[in-house]
């Protein structure tokens, strides 16, 4: 016998998804663990729009503001003494690297090893 029940479907907050979605993109999450009571393949789901570009996928807010910036000299031609100059901070410690300009590739590469 058939159950008269019709099906339903959950319906999450935009706001819910996103949290869901930023916690999945942190470095070694896994959408299993971050799941909190929600449907792992709905999880992917939004992953899944999110990647393709869909406009159902929730928004990710990534806390960061657009500024607009002066026009800078090309990269050929550093400014004489600026430096990239990078402050970074775990608990009390406090590490301030500065790199030239002149080497910035290399020190896109170094950050990129960094962050892995």
């Amino acid at each position: 016998m058939a159950s008269e029940k019709p099906a339903r479907r959950r319906n999450y907050s935009k706001a819910l998804k996103a949290q869901e979605l930023v916690e999945c993109a942190a470095p070694g999450a896994s959408v299993a663990k971050v799941a909190h009571g929600i449907n792992a393949n709905a999880v992917h789901r939004w992953r899944q729009l999110l990647r393709e570009g869909k406009p159902s996928a929730p928004a990710i807010s990534s806390g960061f503001v657009s500024v607009s910036l002066a026009t800078m000299p090309s990269a050929s031609t550093p400014i004489a003494g600026a430096d990239i100059q990078v402050e970074l901070r775990r608990g009390a410690i406090v590490m301030t690297i500065n790199w030239p300009t002149s080497a910035a590739a290399e020190f896109a590469a170094w950050t990129r090893e960094l962050l892995r």
